[in-house]
């Protein structure tokens, strides 16, 4: 974590923030039963209850734990259950199994929680700063837990045959597809990336802020959309070898892929499956659930290439982070098609050509919260952008998103990029 301590906010505002991210948490399992909450549908993804368990094993584990003279854990079993990968906290229940985690159940993880949230509200007024800033970067991680449950509630879903939707949908509204791409020439020369330590919190991989050389280049001014893609699959872009990676054509041809994740084809029309159970693609909408092979090989049909991390942030750097389509709250979220202007924010996590690697001068944090990010940066790439599942506020131009270059359970798209 990286945050300037003069910025921390005071124990009422950071209390009043830490009750509103909880309570999302809580909204996004309300349609859930037991056993929706319970069931984990691949290795790369969690149950619910687990997602809502870790994250209050982080607030109990680093603040309550470790900053409350006298706190007695709520079940100390729970430490080997629900932490994830921290190394230094010792043992813990394998990441594939999951979902065999059947007790505790859902309403017991909800008791588990107000308890930690009661205990957390009493002793956050006597914090010393070096805790409130755990809980400033408990309240970012469960923001990223909830993109996961989200995200991973939906591949739950879309294993079940009989194709449940998690919330009720709104009717569809056509709306016409958008004008070809407009380019928009970037930067070229020196110019600085990475997070200002003087404007708040930002994880620890975000920095330190450092020079990147720019070549002449432009970005498209909007991501590639359903309909554009539906024109790669008719055209055979998933048939040539020619646009693609070999590690990427290898993958394509060992899980027979033909199409983003959760598409189909029925009665000769593709559909796509979403929280709202599934419907015809809206050929406008940005296309979603790709994978950095698949974003590379599009790209490179198109006569195109995939920007540069560098490229990407400090063309967004002048541009609202909160805007766009971002989650707001419970429901049916799903990127949308592109009303105004370019867009950098909200939608898909938009795939770089760049490796997730350490930025000149990276240290990580020491502790245990120093294996947050840092330890991840071999084989993944950076995604920049956000998208619709994550909460607003939480990204920013410097965020570094990362994810393996075969994977797209997420809420993925393409934003294409060329030289000059």
């Amino acid at each position: 974590m990286r945050a300037n301590p003069a910025s921390e906010k005071a124990p009422d505002e950071l209390l009043s923030r830490y009750r509103r991210v909880r309570q999302v948490s809580e909204a996004l399992v309300a349609p859930l039963s037991d056993a929706d909450a319970t069931a984990q549908s691949m290795d790369d993804a969690s149950p619910a209850k687990w997602h809502l368990a870790h994250t209050t094993w982080f607030f109990e584990t680093f603040v309550l734990r470790d900053h409350v003279r006298g706190y007695a854990l709520h079940d100390e079993r729970f430490a080997y259950l629900f932490n994830s990968y921290y190394e230094a906290e010792g043992a813990r229940h394998a990441r594939p199994r999951r979902g065999m985690l059947t007790r505790p159940t859902l309403d017991a993880v909800l008791r588990w929680r107000a308890a930690v949230d009661a205990a957390l509200a009493e002793a956050l007024s006597g914090l010393p700063e070096a805790a409130r800033a755990l809980v400033t970067l408990g309240c970012h991680h469960e923001e990223q837990h909830q993109e996961l449950l989200l995200t991973d509630l939906l591949h739950l879903f879309s294993c079940n045959p009989l194709e449940p939707a998690v919330w009720r949908g709104a009717p569809k509204i056509p709306v016409p597809m958008p004008g070809p791409v407009r380019w928009i020439e970037g930067a070229s020369g020196t110019v600085e990336i990475g997070h200002e330590e003087s404007r708040g919190f930002a994880f620890d991989c975000e920095g330190p802020r450092h020079a990147e050389l720019l070549h002449p280049h432009a970005l498209a001014d909007r991501t590639v959309t359903n309909g554009e893609w539906a024109a790669f699959i008719a055209d055979g872009g998933y048939a040539d070898p020619r646009h693609w990676l070999a590690d990427g054509w290898a993958w394509v041809q060992a899980e027979a892929i033909g199409a983003p994740l959760y598409w189909e084809r029925r009665d000769g029309v593709w559909t796509r499956f979403g929280l709202d159970g599934r419907r015809p693609i809206d050929p406008a909408a940005p296309v979603t659930h790709v994978s950095f092979y698949e974003a590379d090989a599009y790209a490179s049909w198109a006569g195109a290439r995939l920007p540069t991390e560098a490229e990407w942030e400090h063309a967004a750097a002048t541009h609202d982070p909160a805007r766009g389509n971002q989650l707001d709250g419970a429901g049916p979220i799903e990127p949308r098609p592109s009303s105004c202007g370019p867009a950098f924010f909200g939608d898909v996590w938009e795939w770089t050509g760049s490796a997730y690697r350490p930025y000149p001068g990276f240290r990580a944090a020491e502790g245990a919260v120093g294996e947050y990010n840092g330890k991840f940066m071999s084989g993944q790439f950076v995604l920049k952008g956000g998208s619709c599942a994550t909460p607003r506020g939480h990204v920013r131009a410097s965020y570094r998103n990362f994810f393996y270059p075969h994977q797209r359970w997420q809420f993925t798209g393409v934003r294409l990029a060329k030289d000059l």
